[in-house]
């Protein structure tokens, strides 16, 4: 981020207007005056600075929120291999007329997994076929001299 040092009142603005997506409520609740709210609002939107800052702060939100490739290989291997297991709930009679439910755990069903290993043999490559040049050991005629 550049130089210029924020107040904490206007790293609050940025953090509420993040968070509403309203410059006047920002304002509002990072305690600005009330009579200049739309006016602050507008003139804190239009600082470079801020605009950085908030767009910084965003930025983190996605990276944390958003997966990345690495993740989603990862997980896509631990399903393919039967590393990872799937919660189901089941139902017990336990007397007459009562039943008790619980949480079991069973592995991923092998349609997953092999869905999974598709999923990244496509990411790799691995779904086309290998093309190699093939040696017939054929002899080769050219038709294309003119005799003399």
């Amino acid at each position: 981020m550049s130089a210029v040092k924020l107040t904490e009142k206007q790293k609050r603005f940025c953090d509420y207007f993040i968070e509403s997506g309203s410059g006047l409520e920002a304002a509002k609740r990072a305690g600005y005056k009330a009579k200049n709210l739309s006016v602050i609002a507008s003139e804190n939107l239009t600082k470079p600075y801020l605009k950085a800052y908030i767009s910084e702060k965003i930025a983190e939100k996605d990276d944390k929120r958003i997966a990345t490739q690495d993740e989603v290989l990862r997980y896509l291997t631990t399903v393919m291999r039967g590393e990872l297991t799937d919660e189901n709930i089941v139902t017990e009679n336990i007397g007459d007329f009562m039943s008790e439910a619980r949480i079991i755990e069973t592995k991923v069903k092998p349609k997953d997994r092999n869905k999974a290993a598709e999923m990244l043999s496509k990411r790799y490559g691995l779904d086309k076929p290998i093309e190699k040049e093939v040696d017939t050991g054929g002899v080769v005629f050219d038709f294309t001299r003119q005799r003399s």
